[in-house]
């Protein structure tokens, strides 16, 4: 590829990137489109296919090209929570948690991923792994507090002793 291709190729992926910023996931997918091969699409570009069909709904799509995506920046927590979200969306809670574990290894006191590993582990019923995360994730910011109460993830532990204890607000 010479390096007007190049340019050009990395245009459309920034218009892509500008799209879903605007929230036009349709956009951002015609515009990879024109950006040539879908193989050969970058990292941060197999990122933004992966969140542009996600966005629309296709989470089972969306899959492949964030997995891709992660294999080249392992690092990037952006890529496993979307990962995460895809996976729970279509069944996989094993996958999504997985997911999550990854996003933790790379950032252990981002607040976010402990927060839905929390949630992820309560739909999968696991009380001890949801309080633990949630128990951190409290710690690292208290404001993921005011989210519990219209969480529907924390249904199948909402009753549990330990679960109302930790989520009592203290005055």
């Amino acid at each position: 590829m010479n390096a007007h291709d190049r340019v050009r190729r990395q245009q459309f992926v920034l218009q892509a990137e500008g799209y879903l910023e605007l929230g036009m996931a349709q956009h951002a997918l015609e515009a990879l489109a024109r950006a040539g091969d879908p193989e050969t699409l970058s990292g941060h570009g197999l990122y933004l296919s992966g969140e542009a069909l996600r966005s629309l709904g296709r989470f089972r799509e969306a899959i492949e090209p964030l997995t891709r995506a992660s294999q080249g920046d392992p690092g990037n927590i952006h890529i496993w929570l979307a990962l995460g979200w895809c996976y729970k969306r279509v069944s996989r809670i094993d996958m999504a948690i997985e997911s999550l574990e990854e996003a933790l290894s790379a950032e252990p006191n981002d607040a976010l991923v402990n927060y839905n590993l929390a949630c992820y582990w309560a739909v999968a019923n696991s009380k001890r792994q949801a309080l633990g995360y949630l128990q951190k994730a409290l710690d690292l910011d208290d404001q993921y507090r005011a989210l519990i109460a219209d969480e529907p993830d924390f249904d199948p532990i909402r009753t549990d002793p330990g679960f109302q204890a930790l989520v009592r607000v203290t005055v």
